[in-house]
């Protein structure tokens, strides 16, 4: 258990400007696209795997408080092409937080097959690398499935592994475990992808007030 104050009502004052304050995660701010994705998904006749196209969009958001605890994070949206398709073959949306008093990271996930995920991981600032991972059963970073997926595709764990590169694009890649009715061994489905930039993050609104406050004086 985190050593956590007896005051847990007073909240600090926040900077304005969370892309000053995005430590490990403020190189994955903008607009990114990746080409060359690669998916592992199972089937009824083995592993398939299949190439996609992302769009991944990281917007900062005003820093967030729950009494002394403060995150400044990225709201984050994902969809997934397979080439020369339109249909949306992966959509997923929530947040990127870091905690700067901890160098907590989090990763919320939602996807629209009814599934939810809440990843924890841990970094100093300048890391270049760092790991999230969620588990089935907890209740601080687990895993949350409709019926029919916890009956036909049981997700044990979840862990992601971004590479911030030197060339300013950064690099993902996760194994979801899964366990499937008729096969002996856990199945890891996994996916892997290089973003590169296209567009810049819109700084947030405090952020953006800020600035705007600035110029009129």
């Amino acid at each position: 258990m985190e050593h956590f104050p007896k005051d847990i009502y007073t909240e600090p004052d926040p900077d304005t400007n969370t892309l000053a304050n995005l430590g490990p995660l403020a190189p994955m701010a903008g607009i990114w696209q990746g080409a060359r994705g690669t998916d592992v998904n199972p089937k009824a006749d083995g592993p398939e795997t299949d190439a996609y196209i992302e769009h991944y969009e990281l917007q900062p958001i005003d820093a967030q408080t729950n009494g002394p605890q403060l995150f400044y994070g990225l709201r984050y949206h994902t969809r997934i092409v397979q080439p020369d398709e339109v249909e949306t073959f992966h959509d997923q949306v929530g947040y990127w937080l870091w905690e700067p008093a901890t160098g907590n990271i989090i990763l919320t996930l939602t996807i629209p097959r009814g599934q939810t995920v809440m990843a924890v991981g841990k970094a100093a600032p300048n890391d270049k690398t760092f790991t999230l991972k969620a588990e089935r059963g907890s209740t601080v970073s687990g895993i949350l499935s409709n019926p029919f997926l916890e009956y036909a595709f049981r997700t044990e764990s979840y862990t992601i592994t971004v590479t911030l590169n030197d060339d300013g694009t950064w690099s993902y890649e996760q194994d979801t475990v899964l366990v499937i009715p008729g096969q002996e061994q856990p199945f890891h489905h996994t996916d892997r992808n290089t973003l590169h930039k296209i567009g810049e993050a819109t700084p947030n609104p405090t952020a953006q007030a800020a600035a705007k406050a600035a110029q009129s004086k």
